[in-house]
């Protein structure tokens, strides 16, 4: 026979029913996790201009070569990019694609008899083979009460054997777990649309209201509108902080013991209000958000006046805590000073010091509070760019000296203090000291189903592990009657495991015992 072998032509049709059943395969969903877990990197490693664009607008700044390559790539916005969404949804189509045609083999599965047993199930892996006394019906009864007791499906294929089979749980936890991971992916979707995150630092004594104005920053998802917004306020009463006082207690002293936001909370414009408490693990539900406390600080009460006494600048302004005695840094931006910008920046001591080392703090509470800056004027805002409250960009700006010195002015205020500028530029005052809350807003209408979805997940990771897939079969046949003329039966078993089972012939031996009290 002679001739060239000519290779069927797969066609448009047959070359995507090729794509789909690899995108559907289980290894190439296992790839995709891999791949997801990969694209979540940059994500950890970057700053990403939703959570906070000032670092992240400082990063390309400082790296005006690779920074712009990298922002054209998505690195500063991993979750919102095209190719992290491409891996997203390819991996929430190839779970579903794999999961449901195995969910309806399974359930086939379970309607199905179990096979039939085979002529000689002795030579299966685990067996054994005795004879007993009785009759064969009353063999096979016996064994089907006890193998119905252990929770194995029975059936009989003829009047001589019996196929028993169990762990259908196994392939079920499987299931279960890879549609909690779709249940996972949807819910996070979810989140991730329709769900939003905002912060705000609110000193006591002021009031947050629920709109977009007052966050400090806010991050909505696609489909958020900013403008429906329950319009819910919270008033930061008092904050309380709980810090170690104990000397005996070797290297205890000042570590926090409890924080606790006292807010007065009204659900909407027209309520009333309600007085409410807000801890680190313990959130305020608003009905259109969860409050988090997750930071706290010193907002020390600041007062600029100009050479002619007029109050230019008088707010808490917060400082940013920098170690366990809440050593903080700060800055007092003052735009309406004459004839330059004004800028202030250094650090609140709650309880003030100065060591060897320069300002420190000596304990996390107010005890003798002090106020180290240094002052700067010019242009506080000179490209536009977004700034940290907790920072100075004194790029354009110039470092006031002492008056008859090259040295830098450098201002040590107590509590209560007021200090005349050099040159006739006013005075700053230090009225007092407040606290302020780190509040965390998020909305993520996704985090029911995604625990449900992480709880099933983990029930089926257990079944999984721990359900065995095991079959029996039961051959009997009439053996010589003893000596008494009793008639006996030749008892065939044989048992078999889906995957490595080392317990298969312990249950086996256990079924056997477990046989002698059924007859």
């Amino acid at each position: 026979m002679s001739g060239d072998v000519v290779q069927p032509r797969l066609g448009l049709v047959g070359w995507l029913r090729w794509a789909w059943r690899q995108l559907t395969s289980m290894r190439t969903a296992l790839l995709l996790l891999l791949v997801l877990a990969v694209g979540a990197v940059p994500g950890s490693i970057f700053p990403q201009r939703s959570i906070d664009a000032t670092r992240t607008a400082q990063w390309l700044t400082d790296h005006p070569t690779a920074g712009p390559i990298l922002d054209r790539l998505g690195f500063f916005e991993v979750y919102a990019s095209p190719w992290f969404a491409a891996i997203y949804l390819l991996l929430f189509t190839s779970l579903v694609g794999c999961v449901l045609p195995r969910t309806k083999q399974h359930l086939k599965a379970l309607r199905a008899r179990p096979p039939r047993a085979p002529k000689n199930p002795d030579r299966l892996g685990a067996s054994l083979v005795e004879t007993v006394d009785g009759t064969p019906d009353e063999v096979l009864t016996a064994w089907r009460k006890t193998l119905r007791a252990a929770r194995f499906r029975v059936d009989s294929h003829d009047d001589n054997s019996l196929s028993a089979e169990k762990g259908y749980l196994k392939e079920t936890g499987n299931l279960a777990f890879h549609l909690a991971l779709i249940g996972i992916i949807v819910g996070v979707a979810i989140g991730h649309l329709w769900g939003f995150k905002g912060d705000v630092i609110l000193p006591e004594g002021q009031t947050f209201a629920n709109t977009l104005s007052r966050y400090d920053t806010f991050s909505p998802g696609p489909q958020v509108d900013a403008a429906d917004l329950t319009p819910w306020t919270l008033t930061l009463a008092r904050l309380d902080a709980v810090f170690e006082e104990d000397t005996t207690r070797e290297g205890q002293l000042g570590m926090p013991r409890d924080f606790t936001a006292h807010v007065e909370f009204a659900p909407t414009a027209k309520a009333p209000v309600e007085d409410r408490t807000i801890k680190v693990n313990q959130p305020l539900e608003t009905g259109n958000g969860t409050v988090f406390l997750l930071g706290n600080g010193y907002a020390p009460h600041i007062t600029v006046r100009d050479a002619q006494g007029t109050v230019i600048y008088s707010d808490a302004t917060p400082f940013l805590a920098r170690d366990n005695n809440y050593k903080s840094v700060g800055a007092v931006k003052v735009p309406g000073a004459t004839p330059k910008d004004l800028g202030f920046a250094g650090l609140f001591l709650p309880t003030g010091t100065i060591t060897e080392h320069g300002p420190e703090s000596m304990f996390p509470q107010p005890l003798d509070p002090y106020l180290a800056l240094t002052v700067f004027e010019g242009e506080l805002f000179p490209d536009g760019a977004p700034q940290s409250v907790y920072e100075l960009d004194d790029s354009a700006m110039t470092q006031l000296r002492a008056e008859g010195s090259d040295q830098p002015l450098r201002l040590w205020i107590k509590a209560g203090q007021s200090i005349d500028l050099p040159g006739g530029r006013g005075s700053i005052t230090f009225d007092g000291v407040e606290r302020w809350a780190g509040l965390s807003v998020r909305t993520d209408p996704g985090k029911s189903l995604t625990l449900g979805a992480a709880l099933l997940a983990l029930a089926g990771l257990i079944a999984m592990l721990t359900v065995r897939r095991r079959r029996v079969f039961i051959r009997v046949s009439e053996a010589e009657p003893d000596a008494e003329g009793r008639q006996r039966t030749l008892v065939r078993v044989g048992a078999l495991a889906k995957d490595d089972d080392e317990g298969m012939t312990d249950e086996l031996a256990g079924l056997a015992e477990r046989v002698k009290d059924h007859r």
